[in-house]
């Protein structure tokens, strides 16, 4: 299905979303779990922290801490590992969210990683995005934490579907698939060597369509750039890369206007949007129902080099 006929698709879906009701009973239970687990991080651990980008994944965690501790309560700093080249309008919202709530945000940048040489670019064009995992891993040593809870969800990509709730990581920092450990009965083994963490995941249980159908339940206000809005874009190899200054045309590559937003939000160098019309989180959740390609596969460039790509990141400490 090429793009038009997918727009086409979905533009009839949306026409007729108002004659059908759609169940979100079972966010319930989807939240009822996330709960549990952010409580169980902040009982098992001494110093956790909750991996925030201002990306709706992260927000949606964040609502649950919410819930789960209340207003100026979370027991956890957020953290942020900024690339340099991310959204303006995600950070400003990230920025914002985390004043509202009263909660401590620590930021830690690629570029600091740049400057103190651990980070080393193949050419100044190269995307940041692969890099954070160094970043992380400076700052996991220089705040000692011991677990660190992302957002990460199983249906995203073929490398998430891996991993457990609880997810080890040795001294190195480093993801090891085999050696992962058993979940039965919502019992996590939470023990650590010297060194080691573990990455948790509270909404792994959870889909895109999941997340879409609780940010409309739940009103969570999101960045503007999420839902529909018009943007100069390329049409480079079925993605619709955004004209930037990171990301110009290149010779011969027709510069377009079109009605996009972002599935997914990450470094400029290696995020594309989709076409869509849609203007609130109900449209969205029509549109996910129509998709037939997973977020990552259709907005990432950074993705598309093998399909193990994912997997050497996380081995390597990425989140």
């Amino acid at each position: 299905m090429n793009a038009r006929t997918e727009t086409a698709v979905i533009q009839t879906a949306l026409q007729h979303a108002s004659d059908h009701h759609l169940s979100n009973a079972h966010l319930d239970a989807l939240e009822e779990e996330t709960i549990f687990i952010l409580r169980e991080v902040a009982a098992a651990f001494e110093r956790p922290t909750l991996l925030f980008s201002g990306g709706k994944d992260s927000l949606v965690m964040l609502k649950c801490a919410e819930k789960a501790f209340g207003a100026g309560r979370i027991p956890y700093p957020l953290l942020m590992i900024d690339t340099g080249h991310n959204f303006p309008e995600v950070t400003d919202f990230r920025d914002l969210r985390a004043k509202e709530l009263g909660a401590e945000l620590i930021v830690r940048s690629v570029e600091d990683s740049m400057a103190r040489g651990t980070v080393r670019l193949a050419h100044p064009g190269e995307s940041r995005n692969v890099h954070q995992s160094v970043t992380l891993l400076e700052a996991i040593e220089e705040f000692r934490f011991d677990a660190l809870i992302g957002g990460a969800r199983r249906d995203e990509e073929k490398a998430r579907a891996k991993e457990r709730i609880f997810s080890h990581r040795d001294s190195f920092g480093q993801w090891q698939p085999k050696a992962q450990r058993p979940e039965l009965w919502t019992l996590f083994n939470t023990r650590l060597q010297p060194g080691e963490h573990f990455r948790v995941f509270p909404i792994s249980n959870w889909t895109e369509l999941d997340v879409w159908q609780y940010i409309a339940r739940e009103n969570i206000a999101l960045p503007s750039i999420y839902y529909t809005h018009q943007r100069d874009v390329v049409d480079r190899r079925g993605l619709l890369v955004p004209v930037t200054e990171l990301t110009p045309p290149r010779d011969g590559e027709s510069v377009q206007v079109r009605d996009v937003r972002f599935r997914t939000v990450g470094d400029i160098t290696c995020t594309c949007p989709v076409e869509s019309l849609a203007a609130t989180a109900d449209d969205i959740v029509i549109e996910t129902l129509a998709a037939e390609v997973s977020e990552r596969g259709a907005t990432r460039m950074d993705d598309k080099t093998s399909d193990a790509s994912m997997e050497k990141r996380k081995k390597d400490g990425y989140f």
